[in-house]
């Protein structure tokens, strides 16, 4: 595989362009909105100057990684020569099967699709397309030039071949694929979320405030982030959708979200995205501020 495009130029695709870039792929990235392409590559510059600033990489490296990628607005251009693409759009079933959809008919009849979905059903996404055999999840960790877990989750009809593969590039990236079957939540986010909708629940009975709910995680149980902090840095809306997802697939209210999460969402505070979860995130500012006007 010489040819990635990846598809979704937000946080997640972004991170995975500049992985693949870094590594020696050809990277298309691609997005319907100019913009937000422009504020990827910039961001990806960015995260490739601090990079060089800490020795991780050398100057040479980090302009063959601007070299390797470009950009485009038009899916079914960015896609006809890929080898590989990984979907890394909204976590939103509708768009995806969309988008595979019209993967199947855009790129070559070898290529692999995958998707980096952190609970959709891999095999669900695999039937909107002729080729289930090489439809596979990449769910790669954020942030992901430095995280380096790949959960590469195998559909219902997924082959052994393109999992082989899989595992193979996933390795080439300098990261550490797991193999796990297609269930809702596949294994990090079943285990994660929970624990995230827990400590929500926590703060929404007043059991402990923000500040002290991250900080027992962190120093008793050895967490590097808290989970309300970790809640923020993947976006409320996604720990949301994720918990619907495992609340359907499973039909167990024990994953029913906290209401106190679903009140943070309907009102716009997603966490770092938009400045503001459990905590306050300003620009300039690296200490985290508990938001002063935080309400249950």
């Amino acid at each position: 595989m010489k040819n990635i495009a990846i598809i979704g130029s937000g946080q997640m695709g972004n991170g995975i362009a500049h992985v693949f870039a870094q590594n020696g792929f050809g990277v298309t990235l691609i997005d319907i909105h100019k913009d937000a392409l422009d504020r990827a590559i910039q961001t990806i510059k960015g995260n490739l100057d601090r990079q060089v600033l800490k020795g991780i990489i050398t100057e040479e490296i980090k302009m063959l990684t601007i070299s390797n990628l470009q950009t485009n607005i038009d899916l079914k251009q960015g896609v006809a020569n890929a080898d590989l693409v990984v979907e890394a759009a909204t976590e939103n079933i509708d768009l995806k099967l969309k988008i595979f959809s019209d993967l199947d008919s855009f790129t070559k009849p070898d290529c692999i699709l995958a998707s980096n979905t952190s609970s959709i059903s891999i095999t669900k996404i695999a039937a909107a397309t002729k080729r289930s055999d090489k439809v596979i999840g990449m769910h790669f960790m954020n942030p992901v030039p430095i995280m380096k877990l790949v959960e590469v989750i195998r559909g219902y009809r997924t082959s052994n071949e393109v999992t082989k593969q899989i595992f193979e590039i996933s390795e080439k990236l300098g990261k550490t694929p797991v193999e796990v079957n297609d269930y809702p939540g596949f294994v990090a986010n079943r285990i994660l979320m929970p624990m995230i909708n827990e400590a929500i629940y926590s703060l929404y009975e007043n059991v402990a405030g923000v500040h002290e709910i991250d900080t027992v995680m962190k120093l008793g149980m050895a967490h590097p982030m808290g989970p309300l902090q970790l809640a923020d840095f993947i976006g409320l809306d996604t720990c949301l959708s994720i918990l619907k997802v495992l609340q359907d697939g499973f039909g167990n209210p024990k994953y029913a979200p906290c209401p106190l999460l679903v009140n943070m969402v309907n009102s716009g505070n997603l966490g770092v995205k938009t400045g503001q979860g459990f905590y306050q995130y300003t620009k300039g500012v690296k200490d985290l501020i508990v938001a002063e006007n935080f309400k249950k």
